[in-house]
């Protein structure tokens, strides 16, 4: 008996199922019906104005995500695209280059580092190292 669940945690929901269904019916209609015609989008900030004016309820936007999530809808972050975006180049890129890097780069793939490492000593005589210099304790870094 001590184990037995008492249910869900926190309060019960301040929205009637009445107003539920109203709500789903506000969001099905958009964001431009409230005044928000610039970017098409729902966000938790703008829901939580219209609950406020629409039912005289305060919620918290983490309460107001728990809430959208009961009735189905998701929250997203609408992905910002450039200006610049060119559609050709992304789709061209989508169709060679990503499945190459899906596949794990294919063979030859640590080709794509030639130039960036180089192996032992010649790696270590590269210009941008600058000049080699003599081990501080001598020859070699063990001691004898």
């Amino acid at each position: 008996m001590a184990l037995l669940s008492k249910g869900p945690g926190g309060g019960p929901c301040k929205l009637t199922p009445a107003q539920m269904r109203e709500l789903e019916a506000v969001l099905e209609a958009g964001p431009a019906v409230w005044g928000w015609d610039e970017d098409q989008c729902w966000t938790l900030a703008r829901i939580a104005g219209v609950v406020r004016r629409r039912f005289k309820v305060s919620c918290t936007l983490a309460g107001l995500a728990l809430l959208l999530h009961r009735i189905g809808w998701s929250v997203q972050v609408p992905a910002r695209q450039a200006a610049e975006r060119n559609e050709e180049q992304i789709t061209a890129w989508k169709e060679a280059t990503w499945p190459v890097i899906k596949s794990g780069g294919g063979p030859g793939r640590l080709g794509l580092l030639r130039g960036r490492i180089g192996p032992g000593l010649k790696a270590a005589q590269r210009p941008h190292l600058g000049t080699a210099r003599p081990h501080s304790r001598g020859e070699g870094d063990r001691r004898q």
